[in-house]
This record gives C-alpha cells, sequence and structure tokens, in this order.
C-alpha cells in the first residue's frame, strides 16, 4: 500500500512539471469540466475534481488549491455520523487566479475576472470583477483595473520575447546595469 502512494506522489510531481496539454488531459480524466486555451499551473483540484468546471481561457496560477468539500463537519461527526458537505466550482471565461489562492466549495467566479493572490474564495462573484483579501470581495471592476494597468509606468510590450530580450527591456527599463 506504502509503495502506491510513493508511486501516486512520484506521477503527481511528473505532472506539476509538464505541459498544460498533459495537466489537462489528467484533469479531464479525473472528470474536470476545462475549456480551451487554459493554463494550469497547479494540481489541487480537491478529492472531487468531477465537481469543478473551468471556462475558456482561463489562468491558474500556482499554490491555488480548490477544495470541493467542507472538512469541518468532523467537528459534528458524533452527532452527524458518515456525513460530508459538498460543493460545486465553477469558473468562467477568461479569468486569471492568482498564486495560493484558495476556492472554497459553491463558488462561482464570472466571466473575465482577475482573483488577485493569496485571496480565499467563497459565494458568487460577477462578471468583469477584481477580486481579492481574505474573505475575497470584489474590489474593482475589470474596466478600472485596465485604466490602472495603461497607467502603470511598469507596463512594457514583452509578452512573446525570449527571455534574453525581455531580461534586457526590464533592466533598462529600471536602470538596472
Amino acid at each position: 500500500m506504502r509503495f502506491i502512494e510513493l508511486l501516486q506522489r512520484a506521477y503527481l510531481r511528473l505532472l506539476e512539471k509538464s505541459s498544460d496539454a498533459t495537466k489537462i488531459k489528467y484533469l479531464r480524466k479525473r472528470g474536470m469540466k476545462i475549456g480551451n486555451n487554459c493554463h494550469i499551473n497547479t494540481l489541487s483540484f480537491s478529492t472531487e475534481p468531477y465537481l469543478i468546471e473551468i471556462g475558456d481561457h482561463v489562468a491558474i496560477a500556482a499554490g491555488t488549491d480548490f477544495i470541493t468539500h467542507d472538512g469541518a463537519i468532523w467537528c459534528f461527526r458524533e452527532e452527524l455520523i458518515n456525513a460530508d458537505v459538498f460543493g460545486k466550482i465553477k469558473v468562467g471565461n477568461n479569468v486569471f487566479i492568482g498564486n495560493n489562492c484558495t476556492i472554497l466549495p459553491n463558488t462561482v467566479i464570472g466571466d473575465n475576472c482577475i482573483v488577485g493572490a493569496g485571496s480565499v474564495v467563497r459565494g458568487q462573484f460577477p462578471d468583469n470583477s477584481m477580486i481579492m483579501g481574505n474573505p475575497a470581495k470584489v474590489v474593482l471592476s475589470m474596466s478600472l483595473q485596465k485604466l490602472l494597468y495603461l497607467q502603470n509606468p511598469g507596463l512594457l510590450k514583452t509578452q512573446n520575447f525570449s527571455d534574453s530580450k525581455k531580461t534586457k527591456i526590464v533592466k533598462d527599463h529600471f536602470g538596472i546595469k
């Protein structure tokens, strides 16, 4: 039994380093619904990944956990024998979820949303929202967030550049030799 556990952990470690396509294929086999053009940088999709739905063009950063059950029912085990509580999670289209977020059961994140790093997210969040905090709440509209990006002095157009070219541009911009 212990050997099988070790093999499973080693397999997951390999998957963490693999391509988005490989991770998505694995997660779909486990029952997750995942749209097109997604970037998945975590494999922490709870013990019930079939309760999770991810839309198109979604990026999920490292360290993010999706939790589809409420383990705190543990405190009531003597009264609620063999009981568990579950909830679905749905993430809309064109969503970015930052590093180290926790997405809790019964959460719906609308289309065109950003979830700030470290947020603990539970509940219903409307389209076009900038969501952050613990507990997470809507802090800005996406149109205001876009305006902030456009006015940010650190905005550099380096998306498809090689690492060396991007490094040069960023260093030049910030005056680093």
